[in-house]
């Protein structure tokens, strides 16, 4: 791989990682609600979960949604109803009587599972695959992952961390209330780009 084509997939990688999706979104309500030690698991779920599911998709994943169109439809389907049930339970998980945050935190299988059916992890996986690796190669396609990887993580962690911080300010139950039904909000509005 050329130096000019992994830096255009460093650029990739994290211009994809750092910007708002499904992942991020319930990353940053993760931090707010459970704080940053609590939210750790789902973090690596979602950096470890996104490697392995490159280099399925570069090894082979690819080829089925090429072969199949209708799956990759019915994924899309699965993947909005999946994500309009998470932000509904991201909008009920502040109780309106002031009582302690109901819930728990993703754990690290929820998380890594949860990349299968997000449609910004697929189209990321998909353009990684299809764009940065000429060739098909194992070696190829476990770059790209380690690159994502390496970049992600710490993209997702900043996500984290800027929940934890918004403890602060939410300090009232009709605040993480008005929070958390905003991250509903914005994790639907997440969506957009399926329906485009």
């Amino acid at each position: 791989m050329t130096y000019e084509l992994l830096t255009a997939l460093a650029a990739f990688a994290l211009v994809t990682s750092i910007t708002p999706g499904p992942n991020n979104l319930m990353l940053m309500a993760s931090g707010a609600n459970f704080g940053f030690r609590r939210t750790l698991p789902h973090m690596f779920g979602v950096g470890l979960g996104f490697v392995f599911m490159v280099v399925l998709v570069g090894v082979g994943l690819i080829q089925l949604f090429d072969a199949y169109p209708l799956s990759y439809t019915v994924l899309k389907l699965l993947s909005v109803a999946y994500l309009v049930f998470l932000a509904w339970k991201i909008a009920t998980a502040a109780p309106a009587d002031g009582a302690k945050t109901t819930g728990k935190p993703f754990t690290f299988l929820q998380a890594a599972l949860f990349q299968w059916v997000n449609p910004k992890a697929w189209a990321m996986a998909l353009t990684a695959v299809s764009v940065y690796t000429p060739t098909q190669s194992l070696a190829t396609i476990t770059l790209v992952a380690v690159i994502f990887g390496a970049i992600n993580l710490p993209s997702v962690g900043s996500w984290t961390l800027l929940g934890q911080q918004m403890q602060r300010l939410l300090t009232s139950p009709r605040r993480l209330r008005i929070f958390n039904v905003s991250m509903a909000m914005l994790l639907v509005a997440s969506l957009y780009p399926v329906f485009v």
